[in-house]
């Protein structure tokens, strides 16, 4: 898929995968002073990225949540020189996680 489509979306590069269930999945575990304002109803969203090593192969997803579901909006395959980071700062590790910071940064090439 081809990230561009997306290039005039507001993507939360700070959300992680744990911020976004704690603001949307577990109202009230936030406070008003914190780096995420509380969401106060199911029209508050937020797009971010996220790794997902569940598969046969890493890749990152493009997701929109808010507090009813979060919807992927975009798949993305990692080249090489990606999986290899992935690997090395994840191990064999399965789940989701926040992109690091060489990830965002090719994220972001790729969004032009």
């Amino acid at each position: 898929m081809q990230l561009q489509n997306f290039r005039d979306l507001t993507i939360d590069w700070d959300m992680s995968p744990e911020m976004a269930v704690t603001l949307y999945l577990e109202w009230g575990n936030n406070n008003w002073h914190g780096e995420f304002q509380p969401v106060r109803s199911k029209e508050d969203f937020t797009n971010y990225f996220l790794v997902d090593t569940w598969g046969e192969e890493p890749v990152v997803r493009l997701v929109r949540r808010n507090s009813e579901a979060a919807e992927d909006l975009a798949v993305v395959e990692l080249p090489d020189e990606m999986l290899e980071l992935i690997s090395n700062e994840y191990g064999k590790l399965r789940g989701v996680f926040e992109p690091p910071e060489e990830i965002k940064e090719w994220l972001r090439r790729q969004l032009q």
